[in-house]
């Protein structure tokens, strides 16, 4: 068996299949204290221990069906966190198995979850908490198999604060005034299909819900329920039509949350829970990150990277049928537009990180490298663009959604590595390995940089998007009058942010072109996240000093990553902003999300 190089776990050994935690969420002292109880299956004969994953967790004791137990914690890691030893008081034979009970106390610093006063939430009035697990999380809230080669159901009961609502990556199965604390109410979760650590989720805060869809609720802070429900309400037609290019939705529910500003990404797919920032009620990408996020119920959900060295089979595949939606909504000149925007991000990202870079891998190698720190847009759009290639190779889109539905079929519940997913595609297109022996297979998964081959792009969307990017960058002074507003009139929003990423790839603008382009674009009027995100790090790199304020601003305002770490970059990148983009990171980054302020401290060299 492939050895996970992120976790201490050895599921060779022993499994764990289920876990039944009760827990309380504890905001005076910013810990969730309780036990877990965990179904641990011998894999051998004559276990005597098994190993768990923490990080910064207290243990107070552990019992092995119902005996004491003992346990000790090995040597901490910089970021694996402390293996977690506990010796069975009898050994166990093959196949047999037993509950592992342990009570532990996650750490106020713990690295999976931001704890908020009420100051910081829309409401002001009542505290909020959410956990973020991918990729190696879990183990700061709770000692487990924190590893995604390893599925477990889950029955959860947690004690929070009577005024205030727990949601988790589960089903609801009711709530009940706390026995034990007239001030606490618990709430009850089941969640029957196996699932990896990273998509454990809790979130506790004074939540409201909206009913959008047969089985999707929305649920958000009371000033945002509203507005959330009516940007998130084509989640019913999405998600029918996911069900029609991969199979049937097995979670049950699907709702969503609004979390605050600083939660760290676009979306995370929560089983029955989607987790988003709100960023996306001011951004046109709304129906991108849902289609994604969707998507994850079965690429990623279902059909799982056994490690995250293959985090692009989770990623590849999703992006992959996230645009197979909106080719069905939006139709297929939008999908190749949208496409051609990912390969675009993927050059933007190679720039960034440099072409011989071993992160820009698409099957990494991660043996002391920190999933987080190795975190980009690779797996996403070098993924996809490898299914897009074979796409075209094997007979196009109707031809290829058939390998991906059977694909599913087959892998669905398990944890795979990419040499699986490649046996698969071999043994599915029998008839057509002549054509798959022609890919360049070992520059694909294991050569940093671009692509070896770009795949056929119908650019009839990004046309006009390149036209005008290419009239700014060959504009000289003098040209600078023959541009106005009437340049716009036609572009989408889509194409609006295409034709300024496409500035973004370039040199930067001489400074009186990002002024000429103000005066008649007035980009700096438009709220959409999305398009100011790319306007302002144009202007920051143009060396726009006015720029500054804005592009600060909007760095701390939320602390979406796709958006706080390349502007804090290039703010850093600028001398006459380098040392207030210091400051600025240090007075916030007490109230950052810890994995946000992890990586902006990395990038603006404040790194402890």
């Amino acid at each position: 068996a492939m050895a996970d190089p992120s976790s201490f776990a050895s599921p060779a050994c022993c499994l764990t299949r289920h876990l039944h935690l009760r827990c309380r969420a504890d905001f005076g002292a910013r810990v969730v204290r309780g036990t877990a109880a965990l179904t641990a299956r011998a894999e051998r004969e004559a276990l005597r221990c098994l190993v768990l994953d923490t990080k910064d967790v207290q243990v107070f004791k552990v019992t092995v069906n119902g005996q004491d137990a003992q346990f000790a914690f090995g040597e901490k890691h910089s970021f694996k966190g402390t293996p977690l030893e506990i010796t069975f008081p009898n050994e166990l034979r093959r196949g047999q198995e037993a509950i592992v009970e342990i009570s532990f106390e996650s750490s106020p610093q713990s690295s999976a979850l931001q704890w908020f006063t009420p100051e910081q939430t829309s409401g002001k009035k009542h505290p909020f908490l959410f956990s973020q697990c991918q990729a190696i999380h879990c183990r700061a809230i709770f000692p487990c198999q924190d590893t995604p080669a390893v599925k477990l159901t889950y029955y959860a009961e947690i004690s929070v604060p009577k005024e205030l609502v727990a949601l988790m990556s589960a089903n609801r199965d009711g709530e009940a005034p706390d026995p034990e604390d007239s001030a606490h109410k618990v709430y009850r979760f089941s969640q029957n299909v196996p699932i990896p650590c990273y998509l454990f989720a809790l979130v506790v805060g004074a939540l409201e819900s909206r009913k959008i869809g047969p089985r999707t609720l929305v649920w958000a802070e009371k000033e945002l329920v509203d507005k959330s429900a009516y940007e998130f309400s084509e989640a019913e037609a999405m998600l029918k039509t996911a069900e029609d290019l991969a199979g049937p939705y097995v979670w049950g529910q699907y709702d969503l949350l609004v979390l605050p500003p600083s939660f760290p990404y676009g979306g995370m797919e929560n089983p029955c829970l989607t987790f988003v920032t709100p960023t996306l009620l001011v951004s046109i990408a709304v129906i991108k990150v849902i289609a994604h996020e969707i998507s994850h119920s079965w690429t990623g959900n279902l059909v799982t990277n056994k490690t995250w060295e293959h985090f692009w089979l989770n990623e590849g595949h999703t992006v992959y049928l996230e645009r197979r939606i909106g080719g069905r909504l939006f139709g297929e000149q939008f999908r190749h537009f949208q496409a051609l925007g990912g390969w675009r991000e993927l050059q933007n990202t190679i720039n960034t990180l440099g072409d011989k870079n071993p992160v820009t891998n698409l099957v990494i190698n991660l043996d002391e490298v920190d999933p987080d720190v190795a975190y980009s847009s690779v797996p996403y759009e070098k993924g996809f663009a490898l299914l897009f290639y074979l796409e075209q190779l094997l007979g196009g889109p109707d031809v290829f959604i058939g390998f991906l539905k059977a694909y599913v079929q087959t892998f669905a519940y398990k944890s795979i590595v990419t040499e699986d997913w490649k046996k698969f595609l071999y043994s599915y297109f029998n008839d057509k390995v002549d054509i798959l022996d022609k890919v360049d297979w070992n520059s694909w998964f294991h050569a940093p940089g671009m692509p070896p081959v770009k795949p056929t792009y119908d650019t009839t969307l990004s046309n006009a998007c390149i036209a005008l990017s290419q009239r700014w960058i060959q504009a000289k002074e003098s040209d600078l009058g023959s541009f106005s507003s009437v340049d716009l009139k036609e572009m989408s929003s889509h194409q609006l942010i295409e034709f300024l990423a496409l500035l973004l790839l370039e040199a930067p603008l001489p400074l009186s072109h990002v002024q000429r382009m103000q005066e008649v674009y007035d980009f700096n009027a438009i709220n959409n996240s999305e398009i100011r995100f790319r306007w302002l790090r144009l202007c920051i790199r143009s060396k726009w000093e006015e720029a500054i304020p804005l592009a600060l601003k909007m760095a701390t305002d939320q602390g979406r990553m796709k958006f706080t770490r390349p502007l804090f970059r290039d703010l850093y990148g600028f001398d006459k902003s380098r040392d207030l983009a210091v400051k600025t990171f240090l007075e916030h980054r007490a109230s950052m999300h810890p994995i946000t302020s992890m990586l902006v401290g990395k990038d603006l060299k404040q790194d402890q």
